[in-house]
């Protein structure tokens, strides 16, 4: 199952653990079985500290559960958890064997100290690069507290139960049977879920902080090299984010970060988060900014207000909130969202098996979309609302050479059809006639563009129409002492590594900014 290389890697992590596990497996006749008993053989035989025993009786097969020598339950993986999951497989294998997760000291004891019994179901898909992230923290959850169990279910490889459950986008997470949450959950944020008074002292903690030279309000790319280069310099300095990575979370391959010729994306906002940690910056994750307040005078203190009640004081500011994909603003669509109506085709395209999707959209995002679907699904349309497509010929080329794909131009999408459950299909109007058609669908694909995070800053900081944040060639912005960065900006091109220029650029010019202030008397 795994190459000689790939082994020998292996080997090295399992090195690391103390304790002793057991892999416990729930297979039958069938062939992901076969796979699954291979995969689970190629580990244990890895590390003499890894049992393997085929006598598990558990209803999903194939399945195993990774148990602790001394407990009497563990993490259990339902499917094959390759892809993006085999990183999640190797975690739990490393801290169930005793390896501690790399979480902050106080969440790990906040974990600890949760009262009560907790089932988690995570459904996921191996080409969903968000879905790690989500399936990871769950596992440390069971790891760190015995009354939590988890187990992470491949909605692939058990389709009559994604169908029975209703799943219709992954991650989708159940507790005790009842969805707890979908989409993307950080550690941070599924715990304010889970512990009541998590969020208040979280808020609490954060308002007590001394003042930042710069704080920094996003943690995608061009958040990061602004926190960095703004360290470097000696400076007292903050990070608030909702979720570190941004967008670079719900990346794919990325193929054009200038030295690096492949990596993809959660792989690099860990090293973005990591370099960052490297220089001491502070970093408040879990917080989404809501209100920038200016000084009363030139020179003085800015105050970020957060969602969760806190504030933080700063003597300069780089915004970088960067940007989020755009909605189509028609009746069902926000009704069906995770229903059927999709955003991201890697993550949720396998849950559509078979069916009949559509991908709105026809630039780049929406052909490769259609072009990734069409392998998976019965039959793709796409809808464009331009007279024609606007991707790059390559890419059309492809699209047209695929049998089960059909394209519709000038056409505009006017309302998403349900049955209260899930997606039955959507109507659009013919720009030409203006003649309303309807298409009988499983899902809808939503590729139309982003939208800067910027609705938090009317009022205060200069926006262009489309509601970017107005800069200069320094990175100012309207308001002295504030700077931007990054997608939600006016600076053309939204590409990682641009991002991360201008967030250089930022920190620098915030730098500059600081020690042309007058001194404090």
């Amino acid at each position: 199952m795994l190459d000689n290389s790939l082994k020998g890697q292996l080997q090295a992590y399992l090195a690391r653990m103390t304790a002793n596990i057991t892999l416990v497996a729930s297979l039958d006749e069938g062939a992901l079985s076969t796979e699954t008993r291979g995969l689970l053989e190629d580990i244990a035989a890895q590390s003499p500290r890894i049992t393997l025993r085929l006598d598990g009786d558990d209803a999903r097969k194939p399945s195993f559960e990774i148990i602790r020598e001394g407990a009497d339950r563990g993490i259990r993986f339902a499917g094959l958890p390759m892809g993006h999951e085999f990183t999640s497989l190797i975690l739990a294998l490393l801290q169930t064997g005793g390896v501690a997760p790399k979480i902050e000291p106080e969440l790990i004891d906040q974990i600890k100290a949760l009262p009560g019994e907790y089932n988690f179901t995570t459904y996921f898909s191996q080409s969903c690069q968000v879905c790690p992230e989500v399936v990871q923290a769950f596992n440390v959850l069971a790891v760190l507290n015995p009354n939590i169990r988890h187990i992470a279910v491949d909605g692939a490889a058990f389709q009559a139960e994604v169908e029975a459950e209703k799943i219709l986008a992954v991650p989708t997470v159940k507790l005790n049977g009842a969805e707890f949450g979908a989409g993307s959950m950080s550690l941070e944020q599924i715990l304010a879920k889970l512990d009541s008074g998590a969020e208040a002292r979280a808020a609490e903690a954060i308002s007590k902080k001394s003042v930042f030279d710069v704080l920094v309000v996003g943690g995608g790319p061009a958040g990061a090299a602004a926190a960095i280069y703004a360290a470097r310099k000696g400076i007292n300095t903050g990070v608030v984010a909702e979720r570190f990575g941004g967008q670079v979370l719900d990346t794919m391959a990325i193929e054009n970060f200038i030295s690096v010729p492949h990596t993809e994306g959660p792989k690099l906002a860990a090293a973005l988060e990591a370099h960052t940690r490297d220089y001491g910056v502070d970093i408040m994750k879990g917080q989404r900014a809501q209100r920038v307040v200016p000084p009363n005078e030139p020179g003085g203190l800015f105050e970020v207000q957060l969602a969760s009640g806190a504030a933080v004081k700063a003597k300069s500011v780089v915004l970088s909130p960067g940007a989020r994909w755009r909605s189509m603003n028609v009746p069902g669509e926000a009704e069906y969202r995770t229903k059927g109506v999709a955003y991201c085709p890697h993550c949720d395209g396998p849950l559509f098996k078979g069916k009949p999707v559509a991908v709105i959209g026809g630039g780049n995002s929406g052909v490769e979309a259609a072009i990734d679907l069409a392998g998976i699904t019965s039959h793709v349309t796409l809808i464009e609302f331009d007279h024609q497509l606007r991707a790059d010929a390559v890419l059309q080329a492809k699209l047209q050479s695929l049998p089960n794909v059909s394209v519709i131009v000038s056409a505009q999408t006017t309302e998403v059809h349900g049955n209260g459950d899930k997606v039955t299909g959507l109507s659009y109007k013919d720009r030409n006639t203006g003649d309303l058609h309807r298409l009988d669908l499983a899902g809808i694909f939503v590729q139309i563009g982003l939208v800067p995070n910027s609705d938090f800053l009317k009022g205060t900081i200069e926006l262009s129409p489309r509601g970017e944040i107005e800069v200069n060639l320094r990175n100012e912005t309207s308001q002295p002492g504030v700077f931007a960065a990054g997608d939600a900006t006016t600076v053309p091109y939204k590409q990682i590594i641009i991002a991360a220029g201008e967030g250089a650029k930022a920190a620098l010019s915030a730098f500059d900014y600081l020690i042309r202030l007058a001194p404090a008397a």
